[in-house]
């Protein structure tokens, strides 16, 4: 009786109220999870959140409600004698204990108690549940491999009923997925999806099948697959059958399909009020159906559309933005592409792949949408120089009548909406009973003082108008009253400048030097964009234009021969032998002395011992690099890469300049240089390596905090001399070596260092300990031979390396040197 007592009361009071707690927070957490039907779904509906608890702390009640429960039960109704447990609900009570664990993500406490029903209960009824569940925290635990091991020496030995069966097949799908393990995936999502008895999950699953099958790129059997969730229809939740028919629409062919039947498809799919929640994802596939057919208008219509009906897909609204911002793109609507990317780029998570892929490409835009515009502006202001008086005259004649008639319906609509605005506030005031309580009139006309209102409202909206038709358009005369005693006059539409074609004639540049100058301007940017395209985008059409275009407007002699070799570069990769030799031959007959000829009839010569060639000129400034020149380095470089912009050695001295700007000026401008050459430049050698640092090395020097004395055992000791005094700073260095000599300190050395334009350091290296820097200086001081008084200070070797990257001694002689001699 007693046995039973327990065993009943475990089940229908304390399993049962804890049982109840379980299932709410699970289907809360299945209502707060939000399936991304773009990549596979994970078998199980539960979402991981990043943060961590403190010790005790649950997530949800429920499941804190449903640990207690089965605790309760463990501790009050046990029977456990002799190594026997009595009482057959204990198990059931470990699994929901172990259960509520699992989704409140406390991965290792619920694996303890699936363990204890593993050791102390293996005849349990639970037993392969257990397995099942055990297995799922290793998956949750990234120990993808212990759980299929398990799992699947489990499934070897037992006879598993279907829904373990089910279950188990499921857990090692998602394990293999895990490991992007696809192929080894497909038979038992297979077997889940065929032995799974709840229309829910068995949705699902069939669903996950079909997108194991496109991964594979097997089109055919993932078809087949979204046919068997479709088939559910209302078994299985609505969502799963409407994602399947998009999976299927996009692996539908073009070419050999029905695009009838499948345009009357996707109709039915957006006409259907039950799919009034998906209309987003319909709207976007008709969109592609548009696009595939070339339609690029009505695809445009319709992934507008598919943005108005956002349904808290943000991977779908940057697919939606992205296509718009291509179309854009291909139609040189360059401002209208980067608004789009923008809006890409805040749909996709931050700093994913496709994040920074994106945001490259809308970084990279900046310049072509800067270049097109002087392109677009120089150009319609020389045609316009370019035109005689007739001409001009003409144009502007038409263009001002555009204008005239715009004003003049935005005047109607601006009068529609004022007068519709003073009816309002007009029957808001005026709207009350025909009496009041004392029996008075309140209508309108019979009030004098509702209607002398009425006057100074309509004075002081339309001023004083003659009763006459079209009395209210503005192009009429009027006064308007806004104050007693301040007119303010309209002016018809007729007499304003902006309409006079004289306004715009008038500002047309007619000094020669203005008009040279928007040219020249003009003629870069038509340069600058054949580069961009060719080099960042691959877009050779795009670029094979702008240069051709460049070349027939006279151009400044600089830019002929570079943009004749970028040409025929550009040819050769869009396979034009043609055109491509028409170029080189053009350079070598007309160009023959040129360093471009030189190249093109002698490919494989480096020609770097030609005072002329660029690689002379890289090889002797990098020789002043060397001799920390740094400032005129820079100088020179800039002068170089507009002299043999286009050419291979323009990287080289990219990244050159980029390093005299770390050495010169520090972090911040040393990052900004690469991340430039790491965007201009990506496929040349310098460009991948300024990709690296910019994304391994300068985030591991970023921090600009100072270590401890106790965390270094490598000193340095220090005397700033300004850079006027380098003679003075050389004969210290040499005052300096004949002491280490004296004093035999062989682990010593000194140094003359730049720090900046204004400062040197003239450096000891090889001390131990800060008071041994100091000791030895005081030492210096003191003796007779040297008498070393200037001051010092002294530093840690990873300090020093801080204050050169980072240019910040100021910071570390406040902070970090107190009793250091100044």
């Amino acid at each position: 009786m007693s046995r039973n007592f327990h065993a009943v009361t475990a089940e229908y009071n304390t399993l049962y109220n804890g049982g109840l707690a379980y299932e709410t927070g699970k289907e809360e957490l299945a209502l707060s999870y939000r399936d991304n039907f773009w990549e596979i779904l994970p078998v199980e509906r539960v979402a991981l959140q990043e943060e961590i608890d403190t010790p005790g702390e649950t997530k949800d009640p429920n499941f804190n409600r449903a640990e207690e429960k089965a605790t309760k039960a463990i501790q009050k109704h046990s029977i456990y004698i002799d190594g026997n447990e009595y009482n057959p609900q204990i198990d059931e009570a470990y699994m929901m204990l172990g259960k509520a664990r699992y989704f409140d993500q406390r991965f290792i406490p619920a694996q303890d108690a699936f363990n204890f029903i593993l050791n102390r209960y293996p005849t349990s009824n639970n037993i392969n549940r257990a397995k099942v569940w055990k297995a799922k925290t290793n998956i949750r635990l990234k120990n993808e491999d212990i759980a299929l091991e398990n799992l699947q020496e489990m499934m070897d030995e037992v006879a598993l009923e279907d829904e373990e069966l089910a279950e188990a097949s499921a857990i090692i799908a998602q394990a293999y997925i895990n490991l992007d393990s696809l192929p080894e995936a497909l038979p038992f999502i297979k077997l889940a999806s065929e032995y799974e008895r709840n229309n829910e999950l068995k949705g699902r699953y069939a669903y996950i099948k079909g997108q194991v099958y496109d991964r594979l790129e097997m089109r055919d059997s993932a078809n087949l697959a979204y046919e068997e969730v479709i088939d559910l229809n209302r078994k299985s939740p609505r969502v799963y059958m409407i994602n399947a028919y998009i999976a299927k629409a996009r692996n539908f062919d073009y070419n050999k399909e029905d695009k009838i039947a499948f345009l009357e498809l996707l109709t039915e799919l957006e006409e259907d009020r039950e799919n009034r929640p998906f209309l987003d994802k319909i709207y976007y596939q008709i969109g592609e159906y548009y696009r595939n057919n070339d339609s690029i208008d009505r695809a445009v219509a319709f992934y507008n559309k598919s943005i108005k009906n956002f349904k808290n897909d943000d991977y779908l609204q940057s697919m939606n933005y992205r296509t718009l911002a291509v179309f854009n793109f291909d139609a040189a609507n360059y401002k209208a592409a980067g608004a789009y990317y923008d809006s890409t780029i805040t749909n996709l998570a931050v700093n994913g792949r496709e994040w920074r892929q994106f945001k490259k490409k809308r970084e990279n835009l900046d310049d072509v949408i800067t270049y097109e515009d002087i392109s677009t502006q120089n150009d319609s202001i020389l045609t316009l120089v370019a035109m005689n008086e007739g001409e001009r005259l003409a144009y502007f004649t038409e263009y001002t009548a555009l204008l005239r008639e715009q004003a003049r319906l935005d005047s109607i609509a601006a009068v529609k909406a004022q007068t519709a605005e003073a009816n309002k506030e007009f029957y808001e005031k005026n709207t009350t009973t025909a009496k009041d309580n004392n029996g008075t009139s309140t209508f309108y006309f019979y009030n004098s003082t509702t209607a002398a209102f009425g006057k100074q409202e309509f004075n002081k909206i339309w001023g004083n108008r003659k009763l006459e038709d079209n009395w209210r358009l503005s192009s009429k005369k009027t006064t308007s009253i806004t104050e007693p005693g301040n007119i303010v006059e309209v002016v018809e539409i007729s007499e304003s400048e902006l309409f006079d074609p004289q306004t715009y004639i008038t500002k047309i540049p007619t000094d020669q030097v203005v008009i040279d100058s928007l040219a020249k301007d003009r003629n870069f940017a038509y340069y600058q964009l054949g580069l961009i395209y060719k080099e960042k985008f691959r877009e050779y059409e795009l670029a094979s234009n702008r240069l051709e275009k460049l070349l027939t407007l006279n151009p400044e002699v600089r830019l002929v021969l570079p943009s004749k070799y970028n040409l025929h570069k550009i040819y050769a990769e869009m396979g034009n032998v043609a055109m491509a030799d028409t170029y080189k031959n053009d350079i070598i007959t007309n160009h023959p002395d040129s360093r471009y000829a030189q190249i093109l009839l002698n490919p494989n010569t480096q020609l770097a011992t030609d005072e002329s060639s660029p690689e002379f000129k890289y090889k002797a400034l990098y020789r002043e690099f060397e001799n920390s020149q740094y400032q005129n380095v820079i100088d020179t470089s800039d002068e170089y890469i507009t002299l043999y912009n286009g050419t291979d050695i323009v990287p080289k001295l990219e990244m050159l300049k980029a390093t005299s700007l770390a050495r010169k000026e520090g972090f911040e401008p040393y990052k900004k240089a690469l991340n430039y050459i790491a965007l201009n430049y990506p496929n040349s050698e310098e460009g991948k390596e300024a990709e690296k640092i910019y994304k391994f090395v300068l985030p591991k020097i970023a921090n600009t905090d100072f270590v401890g004395d106790e965390e270094s055992d490598n000193w340095k000791l220090i005397y700033q001399f300004p850079v006027a005094e380098g003679e003075a700073a050389n004969a210290l260095q040499k005052k300096l070596d004949e002491a280490i000599k004296e004093y035999n300190y062989f682990d010593m050395s000194t140094s003359v260092d730049y720090y900046n334009p204004e400062t040197v350091f003239v450096i000891i290296h090889g001390l131990n300990t800060r008071m041994g820097g100091r000791g030895f200086a005081e030492v210096l001081k003191e003796n007779k031979n040297y008498k070393i008084k200037r001051p010092f200070f002294e530093i840690a070797s990873p300090n020093y390396k801080t204050i050169q990257i980072h240019k910040n001694l100021d910071s570390y002689l406040k902070q970090g040197t107190p009793d250091a001699e100044k």
